[in-house]
């Protein structure tokens, strides 16, 4: 007889809080380049090792009052916040995928596969929209490990659950043959691309191509007088010219993707060779993954392409794009794309909340795109019963 349901609320509210404990840690030390491992959690006002009964989830920042045992320095309450976030998410997604009809599909044999990817996506991205609301960047090796994920659960999902299943329920991201000769084509266009940034035969955008000035004497000698107290701020771009650059980078991809599109379907051997390919599950549900990925990716970087041309100034930055190419690797082309135009209701909701209240800060767009995210995959099969002719993949 298995374990009573309240049971299994309480591992997984428990498992997600111990979770959020260590996206804390990984809020607090990614962004600054430090070990997620080495040295032990320590209070950052005395340097003093915190204990482990003074690190318990939840009960630790309660007991101590949100202050250290021994400077008495204040705790963020993000520590409380992040570990109960996490917690009531764990739980809410398993009660949601196996406990009612709203993603009752989740429930079949191996359905824990598509529960562990989709809390590790959440998971990843509170971490992500924690360090963006503080810092306004979005560190990429968040949105690697997440790709990753996403590609490699893709890949083996077929093995775990039958792939029939999958497609019926659009569990995981499966690639017809057109759509999966635009991602590999996609993949051969970006490698190109890598390789003329090697090679300098293209520029990164936004990099500044001034020296650095290592001497301060030196420094002093070369700046007018005046102009000593503007050499901290941020260097002037051409946002426009960046773009362009942008666009060049882009360029490569977009025209592999077609060329692949375009001989996987007229070119006869090439045709029947890759629709048998395509038959294998493993392959199709890799290169469904990676056409997520990529239209993730692309959605995210026409806007600011388009944006920074039409109004002369950056729009978005290169994390939202990372950001949804990493969920699109997750739930797919369709569900991505959806989770993008839904996001900026979840924006104009926060700028009625600020002219309610008359509050003046503003906040990154990370934290908008990745409830986008969340509300598609909680409501995917409302979605896909109405929207999934769009992508008959």
């Amino acid at each position: 007889m298995g374990a009573p349901d309240w049971i299994w609320f309480i591992f997984t509210f428990a498992f997600g809080c111990c979770v959020g404990s260590f996206l804390n840690v990984v809020i607090y030390r990614l962004p600054r380049e430090k070990s997620l491992v080495r040295p032990g959690s320590a209070c950052p006002a005395c340097g003093r090792h915190i204990h482990f009964y003074d690190n318990i989830p939840l009960v630790s920042w309660i007991l101590l009052g949100a202050k250290c045992r021994y400077c008495k320095a204040r705790i963020s309450p993000r520590y409380f916040v992040i570990e109960l976030l996490t917690g009531l998410t764990f739980v809410a997604v398993y009660i949601l995928y196996f406990h009612t009809e709203v993603r009752g599909n989740v429930g079949v044999e191996g359905g824990w596969l598509i529960y562990l990817l989709h809390v590790v996506l959440l998971a990843s991205f509170i971490a992500a929209s924690a360090i963006d609301l503080e810092l306004w960047i979005i560190p990429l090796s968040i949105c690697w490990l997440v790709t990753a994920i996403g590609l490699f659960a893709s890949a083996i999902g077929p093995f775990l659950i039958h792939p029939n299943l999958i497609r019926a329920y659009s569990l995981l991201p499966v690639a017809s043959a057109r759509t999966g000769s635009l991602a590999v084509g996609a993949a051969v266009g970006l490698a190109i691309s890598w390789v003329l940034l090697a090679t300098g035969l293209l520029k990164r955008s936004y990099e500044s191509e001034e020296p650095e000035v290592t001497d301060p004497a030196a420094q002093q000698e070369a700046e007018p007088a005046g102009e000593s107290a503007e050499r901290d701020e941020e260097p002037q771009f051409n946002h426009r010219k960046e773009s362009c650059r942008e666009i060049l980078f882009l360029l490569p991809i977009v025209c592999c993707s077609w060329f692949a599109y375009w001989a996987a379907g007229e070119v006869e051997p090439i045709r029947v060779w890759w629709e048998g390919l395509l038959q294998h599950p493993a392959v199709a549900g890799f290169l469904g993954s990676l056409f997520g990925y990529f239209l993730g990716c692309g959605v995210v970087w026409a806007t600011r392409i388009l944006g920074t041309l039409g109004f002369g100034k950056e729009a978005m930055g290169l994390g939202d794009v990372h950001l949804m190419g990493a969920a699109g690797a997750v739930v797919g082309p369709l569900l991505v794309v959806l989770a993008f135009f839904i996001a900026p209701f979840f924006g104009l909701s926060w700028a009625c909340f600020q002219m309610f209240f008359k509050k003046i800060r503003q906040i990154p767009y990370g934290p908008f795109l990745s409830l986008g995210v969340f509300a598609v995959m909680i409501l995917q099969d409302w979605i896909l019963t109405r929207f999934g002719f769009i992508f008959s993949y």
